[in-house]
């Protein structure tokens, strides 16, 4: 298995929108060290393109889910600037292939959070965030080295207004909130910050272990508060968080 060949064929499907079967990547069925060489390959052509990073994604922050997928760690992306979607702004869904959208919580870091650090003490800010995902594999079905390779289907994020951990009395405040996903003002799945690891704060952690060290400026998406939903052209999205508040923006191709 080319790490470079893979990344390449991941990159055509994700702007081609023609996604790939899975199983036909030659990646190994254990083991992840390959599959993220691949990522890095991958996200390392978009950095060529003029691309810059911006932070990191986890994945697998739902207990549940690591147990259902039969593994027993977390799983990280990287994001970019093209990925953004500014708060009330617009995406393009076009040019996806089967787009579905998360509520999370979004941290953004004041300081450098090296392994082993105090993650409280590195945050700056906390926001409500959308992230939407978007699988290069037929259907949504990969092996856990197939969608590691494809940057944990990361597709674009959004993220809302930030708070100061001071402003919110400290970040053990987010241990469990409520959260809403609305899809055209009607609710399309509800549940709690308690999803994401049992507190949101563990997946800072999670983030400088399997990431780090992560510079002052980063974003880290820390996790899905709830189930993933369709996102078809022409649709609102918003998601609100306790205390935080709210993130939104509408679907459809690009003016």
């Amino acid at each position: 298995m080319n790490p470079t060949a893979l990344a390449e064929r991941l990159d055509a499907a994700a702007r081609d929108a023609r996604p790939l079967p899975g199983g036909t990547t030659g990646l190994p069925e254990t083991g992840t060290d390959a599959a993220y060489a691949v990522q890095q390959a991958l996200v390392a052509l978009r950095l060529a393109r003029g691309e810059r990073p911006t932070g990191v994604k986890l994945g697998f922050t739902s207990l549940a889910k690591m147990r259902q997928m039969g593994v027993a760690d977390l799983i990280h992306g990287r994001l970019t600037d093209r990925m953004e979607i500014p708060d009330g702004g617009r995406l393009d869904v076009a040019g996806l292939i089967h787009p579905r959208v998360e509520p999370e919580i979004a941290f953004l870091l004041g300081t450098e959070l090296a392994p082993g650090g105090d993650p409280a003490a590195a945050v700056a800010g906390v926001a409500p965030a959308l992230e939407v995902i978007d699988s290069r594999y037929d259907g949504f079905r990969f092996s856990l080295p197939e969608v590691i390779a494809d940057n944990t289907s990361a597709a674009a994020y959004a993220t809302g207004p930030w708070t100061r951990p001071e402003d919110l009395g400290g970040l053990r405040s987010l241990a469990n909130l409520g959260v809403v996903l609305e899809l055209d003002g009607r609710p399309a799945e509800t549940g709690s910050t308690a999803a994401i690891l049992g507190d949101p704060l563990r997946a800072l952690a999670a983030a400088a272990r399997l990431a780090g060290p992560l510079p002052a400026g980063t974003v880290i998406l820390a996790g899905a508060a709830t189930a993933a939903a369709p996102l078809p052209p022409g649709t609102h999205v918003r998601a609100t968080v306790a205390r935080l508040g709210a993130v939104r923006f509408t679907t459809g191709e690009a003016a």
